[in-house]
């Protein structure tokens, strides 16, 4: 025991990280003979300064890899070349992608090299407390016990970081540039970071922009929207189930499925048949209602701007109650008759039941859904886009493209695929709903009992 002491002493801990601090898995394989280790954080940090040091197709050593030239295009996002062909030309958005993907790389290698370094330091202390190398046994046994995690995770991890946060990063990013036609659209042109200007030309406020006062009023819409879609699907649905789950209605099964047509119908099909009902000039309704001498003139539906956004909540209540019904009608049979009987015999009508029992019981239950159809009507492009596609038109559509009815997900829509395309201003747009719609999904996810309890 002696001589092990004089061999591993505590000074291990100090050599086995600065070893893998200068190079990944040389502390693992000089110090604590965990070979298979070290080579696997070896050949990592090998692979990473290969693509850094060496220039692709010639493999020289001149500090060009790819992760490098990936790197410095994401900051400089291409360089003018006129003289070449359009298609060989620094091409400013596959760029910026290529360089978030290398970035994205860089980080995980970053938290391997982290990784690396405590691993050393926790295993050499673990050998200075016992005095002695682990046995292969052991070795085997602990990463039995310990690599499912990181197996498991590492995975997902990998996946969420390309697959959700490079899309997101680089709709972000797109704000920030002047991606736009006619003049910044590539490989013809290059895009270039301008910073805030973006920001500062949706969100400042001038007798002369154009663009304020259309967010303002898309915002504005967006919101009112989203509450009046919302809690007049919530309620419409939850008279209907009351009055449905009521046994002196008969055949009440037979209503109930005829009010869940409208929600088994796909939406687009629904809503393009309203837009021809609700033709203003040869629409069934307007033509029925002028025959039988209730209107003069017609009715402009989709015409007229506040008359429009009216028919779009009236028609979304149609499309939209069927499910609140479902949902709050199965509430209403998990609730216990007792409670009820107790109401009974307390003297409580109907309507005192109703407000006294159900509607706190109901709402305790759906608020975490009723929260989630807010948030979902923010974004609840459909519902506009297939009836009124943002129509009509106002006094700053032809600047801005947003119509009376659009949304700020229809805007951010119309800015994309319309001409002229305006990638940087939707891009804004698009920070701004995310930022609104994450407490939203945070709040949920919040009040889900697997996050509270840490189980499902």
């Amino acid at each position: 025991m002696s001589r092990q002491v004089a061999v591993i002493d505590k000074k291990l801990v100090n050599k086995a990280q600065t070893a893998s601090a200068v190079f990944m898995g040389l502390g693992q394989i000089i110090y604590l003979k965990q070979y298979l280790r070290g080579a696997a954080f070896a050949l990592l940090e090998a692979l990473m300064l290969f693509f850094c040091l060496f220039e692709a197709g010639t493999f020289a050593l001149n500090f060009k890899g790819p992760f490098v030239k990936s790197l410095i295009g994401l900051v400089t996002l291409g360089d003018p070349k006129p003289d070449l062909p359009v298609k060989l030309r620094d091409h400013s958005i596959f760029m910026m992608i290529t360089g978030l993907i290398v970035l994205i790389i860089v980080i995980i290698y970053a938290v391997f090299y982290v990784f690396n370094i405590i691993d050393a330091r926790r295993s050499a202390q673990k050998i200075v407390e016992k005095q002695r190398f682990p046995t292969y046994q052991e070795t085997r046994n602990h990463i039995q016990e310990t690599s499912f995690p990181y197996a498991g995770l590492t995975p997902i991890l990998i996946m969420i970081a390309f697959f959700t946060i490079i899309p997101l990063v680089f709709s972000a990013l797109v704000a920030f540039t002047n991606y736009s036609s006619p003049d910044h659209i590539p490989p013809n042109n290059l895009v270039d970071w301008v910073g805030f200007e973006n920001f500062k030309t949706m969100f400042t406020a001038s007798e002369t922009n154009a663009w304020f006062s259309a967010f303002g009023r898309v915002a504005l819409w967006t919101i009112v929207w989203a509450v009046f879609s919302t809690f007049t699907c919530y309620f419409v649905g939850m008279l209907f189930a009351v009055i449905l789950v009521d046994h002196r209605i008969k055949i009440s099964n037979i209503f109930r499925t005829i009010f869940i047509l409208p929600y088994a119908i796909p939406t687009m099909l629904s809503l393009f048949i309203w837009q021809n009902l609700l033709n203003g000039t040869f629409g069934p309704i307007n033509r029925t209602l002028i025959q039988l001498g209730i209107i003069a003139n017609p009715i402009p539906w989709l015409s007229d701007p506040n008359i429009a956004r009216m028919t779009l909540i009236l028609v979304n209540i149609w499309i939209g109650f069927p499910y609140s019904m479902i949902l709050i009608t199965s509430n209403m049979t998990a609730i216990p008759s007792q409670l009820y009987e107790a109401a009974i015999i307390d003297g409580a009508n109907k309507w005192q039941q109703f407000r006294n029992v159900t509607l706190p019981l109901v709402l305790f239950q759906t608020m975490p859904i009723l929260i989630m159809q807010f948030a979902s009507n923010i974004n609840n492009f459909g519902a506009v886009f297939f009836l009124t596609a943002g129509d009509p038109k106002v006094s700053d559509t032809i600047t801005t493209q947003a119509g009376a009815t659009d949304l700020l997900i229809s805007w951010i829509y119309k800015l994309t695929y319309n001409t002229p395309n305006m990638y940087n201003l939707a891009s804004v747009l698009s920070i701004l709903v995310f930022v609104v719609l994450v407490p939203f999904a945070v709040y949920n996810f919040t009040q889900t009992k697997s996050f509270k309890d840490g189980e499902i």
